[in-house]
């Protein structure tokens, strides 16, 4: 495999699965040699908090390390040297209780906030659903929903593809089973 080859390959490790802001993050980095969440966010087009929680989680598996700060509060990171491996017990395919923890954190400041945000954005589109699945059935459930979202995932990564009045939106979906509470005998 040549250079440019392996550059356009996605990033993944095991324990953190490929995502294509995560390659923009280390494209970008190869190229500056050093940027902060801010500066990835003004040339990425997303979120500096987007930005930090991805670089963060490059970070975790080695790809990139912090680098020496020259103001107080700025938090520069630049390519890593070696990536170690995945945590034990670190499931390869899932994020970890980190991205859990950002997705509940986001979600609770949204219902704190919900009165700030523009009278069309304030109903809540969160739902539960239980359902009796087979492994196989939960994996198309997920596919599934996967597929509904194509259509919007180059947006992501290129906001000229936005329509003007789209926002930012988490799309949390989490398919388990549930398992028997010991204490119940079940």
């Amino acid at each position: 495999m040549t250079e440019e080859e392996s550059a356009d390959q996605p990033v993944t490790s095991p324990g953190l699965p490929a995502h294509p802001i995560r390659d923009e993050l280390l494209a970008l980095l190869a190229e500056s040699g050093t940027l902060t969440s801010t500066e990835a966010a003004a040339s990425l087009g997303h979120s500096s908090g987007l930005c930090s929680f991805h670089l963060r989680q490059l970070a975790r598996y080695g790809h990139i390390e912090e680098a020496p700060s020259t103001s107080g509060r700025a938090r520069p990171w630049r390519l890593g040297t070696t990536a170690p491996p995945a945590p034990a017990g670190q499931p390869p395919d899932v994020l970890d209780e980190f991205a859990r923890g950002l997705e509940d954190e986001s979600f609770h400041g949204w219902r704190r906030r919900r009165e700030e945000a523009p009278e069309e954005w304030r109903k809540d589109e969160a739902f539960s659903a239980l359902a009796y699945l087979t492994p196989e059935e939960a994996a198309e459930v997920s596919a599934v929903l996967r597929r509904a979202l194509d259509p919007y995932r180059a947006r992501e990564s290129r906001p000229e593809l936005r329509p003007e009045r789209a926002a930012p939106v988490a799309l949390v979906a989490r398919l388990f089973p549930l398992l028997p509470d010991d204490d119940r005998g079940a």
